[in-house]
């Protein structure tokens, strides 16, 4: 089996075409945006007929798990799912067999100047090439207002 993460602003899947909006960055922030992981997982012949299981983990820099508040308390930012996709009529036999998945996130709390990683993980297994890794924005020097968060104030413009 093999894995292909693309970071992006949006994914959609339709039709079995994988669709993608502001695809490829790996730099954002520093404020909260939504993000998508798009996938592309070939899936070699004989292992087609069976069912799968894969995950994400969201971790940073250091491989430590990155966790956001909820009413349960802190947990892990996790996203799961299974496919299971037989042999389609057509199909060169020993062919791979592509399935494409999207997962859209809203904002993520992630403090600015950080790098994280997305760990795909399938039937419990990784290789070093499964991950999508990015960095958020650091905050400007002076653009902190009091509280520790950022200024609200708009910057002059300034004409060359």
């Amino acid at each position: 089996m093999n894995a292909t993460l693309i970071l992006c602003d949006s994914a959609q899947v339709s039709e079995g075409k994988l669709f993608l909006l502001g695809g490829g960055w790996s730099v954002t922030g520093p404020g909260m945006s939504p993000m998508a992981i798009a996938m592309k997982v070939d899936v070699g012949w004989s292992e087609a007929p069976e069912a799968h299981h894969w995950e994400l983990f969201l971790q940073d820099n250091d491989g430590g798990a990155i966790t956001v508040e909820t009413p349960e308390g802190p947990q892990p930012v996790e996203v799961r799912g299974d496919f299971q996709i037989g042999t389609p009529q057509g199909v060169p036999l020993g062919s791979d067999i592509p399935v494409n998945l999207a997962i859209n996130l809203g904002p993520l709390p992630l403090p600015p100047g950080g790098r994280y990683r997305w760990i795909l993980t399938i039937d419990g297994e990784s290789q070093p090439d499964w991950n999508a890794t990015f960095s958020t924005m650091a905050l400007p020097q002076g653009d902190v207002a009091e509280g520790g968060e950022p200024s609200e104030a708009p910057r002059p413009i300034s004409e060359d």
